[in-house]
């Protein structure tokens, strides 16, 4: 099997993925949090492309307290996002220093908002990182989308509801227009991928990359990439999960798919294999954990924490829902989603196809035991934090270090600590419950201390409503 990939003229390694004998975990509500010690030496370089609407905020949650914990360095943005939507830049990295241009330290983790480019990555992250991100079923993610974006996108905007706006999109979509990347194949858009050629108009096609080199990077064909061991079930695109489904098998049928006609995607997700170590599936979220965990030789205490960004009176669970679950209106709305997200739709099916070989590969009896035991620490962690023992309403919650951003037509929920925690469970307690723009200041403040003193003055959080966080 080849070791490297040429990207863009330079050799990047395909890292192997170190394994762990068993993931162990300490009782419930011991006196302290820290972490359990892997047995092997852990991942430390990290590359997470932060999807849309995928359940990214709370993995952006682990990693700033990995980081934190760690004093690792993160490559930050000015401000919250990486000049998203357009393509990353390197020199949008606060502190960033050309090759050579500089002294200072090297990058740890690059992990917030920014549309993926490669090129300008690998001038701030080395080549061995780990690359990872996440994907949801882009039909729970319109749902999510035209919630949150509704007065963001002018498509989602003009439509009356989502079901309206899948019942006829060209109605309301016009490529090009302000923030319709939202309403159509957000995930690919994330991925920093070209749209295919019929899907180009005479304006243009405003969601391809302007990198002009990434249509001439040398790939490796597909299936000889990191995953080419494994051996797929193309009767498989979607495993029964009895961790999280009860054990009801999803009856999607990969014959309604046609996912190989189309050689443009087949490049794509060709590429896309040749780049990330792993990509989490959103609906099986806790599965996913396990298997970073396993990845990054970590504990799980490392990888267990909170639900963030959630809104309320949305999905709260991330587990996959069985067909049978479903009104014939859901069906439909579903069935209209993934047909206009296709380019989604592929990236979805192929990345849980991954997973599943992963998993197949782990072990899923072993599975099951560790997805029990980080849902056990979850559920402990919640209730000696949290008041309530959950997320709460917005209403609720006073204290500006913990009110999440609110956005979109549904509250955001947030977190409430419980009063008389000891001083360290104190700050572990803060850390899982801080949103990502207060983690994100707190990190920028840690790694950019001022150079002048100050009056001292009652410090406050940057209001999110002046950032371009989301938008």
């Amino acid at each position: 099997m080849p070791t490297h990939l040429l990207v863009r003229d330079r050799k990047v390694p395909l890292p192997s993925l170190p394994r762990l004998p068993g993931l162990q975990l300490r009782q419930p509500l011991a006196p302290s949090l820290r972490l359990a010690v892997s047995s092997c030496p852990p991942r430390q370089r990290l590359v997470f492309l932060k999807t849309h609407k995928s359940g990214s905020s709370s993995v952006l949650n682990l990693l700033h307290r990995y980081g934190d914990r760690h004093g690792l360095r993160f490559a930050l943005p000015a401000r919250y996002q990486f000049g998203y939507p357009r393509l990353f830049q390197a020199s949008r990295v606060k502190g960033y220093r050309p090759q050579g241009g500089g002294t200072k330290p090297p990058f740890h983790i690059l992990c917030h908002h920014m549309r993926f480019n490669l090129k300008e990555v690998l001038q701030v992250m080395p080549s061995d990182s780990f690359f990872f991100s996440i994907v949801r079923d882009p039909a729970a993610l319109a749902r999510s989308a035209f919630s949150y974006y509704k007065s963001t996108s002018s498509a989602f905007r003009k439509a009356p509801s989502l079901a309206a706006f899948l019942a006829s999109p060209r109605a309301f979509y016009r490529p090009g227009a302000r923030g319709d990347h939202y309403a159509r194949n957000l995930l690919w858009f994330d991925f920093g991928l070209p749209f295919p050629p019929e899907m180009k108009t005479k304006r243009g096609n405003p969601h391809s990359p302007r990198d002009p080199n990434l249509p001439q990077l040398n790939i490796l064909p597909s299936g000889t990439g990191p995953r080419a061991h494994h051996t797929l079930d193309p009767n498989g695109l979607f495993h029964p999960a009895p961790t999280v489904a009860g054990g009801h098998r999803q009856t999607s049928s990969p014959a309604s798919l046609d996912l190989g006609s189309s050689s443009f995607i087949q490049w794509s997700l060709a590429w896309l294999d040749s780049v990330f170590d792993l990509v989490l599936v959103a609906e099986y979220f806790d599965e996913s954990l396990v298997l970073l965990a396993d990845a990054l030789c970590w504990g799980l205490d490392d990888v267990v924490g909170f639900m963030h960004n959630a809104q309320a009176g949305g999905e709260q669970g991330r587990s996959a829902v069985s067909n049978s679950r479903l009104t014939t209106e859901d069906m439909q709305l579903t069935a209209r989603a993934r047909a206009w997200n296709h380019l989604d739709w592929a990236l979805y099916v192929h990345f849980n196809r991954s997973l599943w070989a992963r998993i197949n590969q782990y072990g899923l009896s072993r599975l099951e035991s560790a997805v029990a035991e980080l849902r056990a620490r979850r559920e402990a962690l919640a209730k000696h934090c949290l008041v309530g023992g959950e997320a709460l309403d917005p209403k609720y919650i006073t204290d500006r270090r913990f009110r999440p951003f609110q956005f979109g037509s549904g509250k955001v929920l947030g977190y409430v600590l419980r009063s008389g925690l000891s001083l360290a469970d104190q700050e572990e307690c803060e850390r899982l419950a801080t949103p990502e723009l207060q983690y994100k200041d707190k990190l920028d403040a840690k790694q950019f201390p001022p150079t002048v003193s100050l009056p001292r003055k009652t410090s406050r959080v940057l209001s999110p409503q002046t950032s371009d966080h989301k938008v």
